[in-house]
């Protein structure tokens, strides 16, 4: 029998899809230091995800209150703070991935576990891409950091449910090449 603390900050959600994949190398983003991130994309059907999400966001504003606080008396109310849970549909009215879906950008300075649907490490790095469904553990955490205070999203770990049309525009060398050409042995185009 498992002996397990929960953690009121820590979600696991259902199947999501990635989009902006950056799990196997850091990548800066404007500028700041590099980090591996993703844009998980939460279906608005999955009203459980999001209610565990709001949960854990309200839990991170409960624990980082001495943080948001800062140099100040209160700590600003929640609804005035910047925080992860972002509606598609408002935000990216022209891109078709985030219709109908709720999205939160996560990120971490180490990269993700990533596992496949019987959790066996996946180290290929084609197998998870923007696109790609899974489920993804995410730990929301309050920040204050140069005038800027909120509730901000961790990446910890991936694991892949099933493959998706990539997002990046990217087509698979074997979709390209698909064709049923075939080569002439004795054709020697080079020679």
């Amino acid at each position: 029998m498992k002996n397990t603390v929960t953690n009121p900050t820590k979600v696991v959600t259902g199947v999501v899809r990635l989009s902006y994949a950056n799990i196997w190398t850091a990548k800066s983003i404007n500028g700041g230091a590099p980090k591996f991130s993703t844009s998980v994309l939460i279906p608005k059907s999955d009203t459980v995800t999001v209610t565990k999400i709001k949960a854990a966001i309200q839990a991170a504003y409960e624990e980082g209150q001495g943080k948001l606080r800062g140099s100040g008396k209160t700590v600003p109310p929640l609804s005035t703070l910047k925080t992860p849970l972002r509606d598609g549909d408002v935000e990216r009215p022209d891109d078709e991935a985030y219709k109908g879906c709720w999205f939160v950008n996560a990120n971490s300075n180490n990269a993700p576990g990533v596992v496949d649907i019987h959790c066996q490490p996946i180290f290929e790095t084609s197998e998870i891409y923007s696109g790609v469904y899974a489920r993804v553990s995410l730990s929301f955490y309050a920040y204050s950091a140069s005038g800027n205070r909120g509730i901000a999203c961790g990446l910890q770990n991936i694991q892949k449910i099933k493959d998706g049309e990539s997002l990046g525009g990217k087509v698979k060398a074997e979709d390209d090449f698909n064709d049923g050409y075939q080569s002439d042995a004795d054709d020697d185009f080079l020679g």
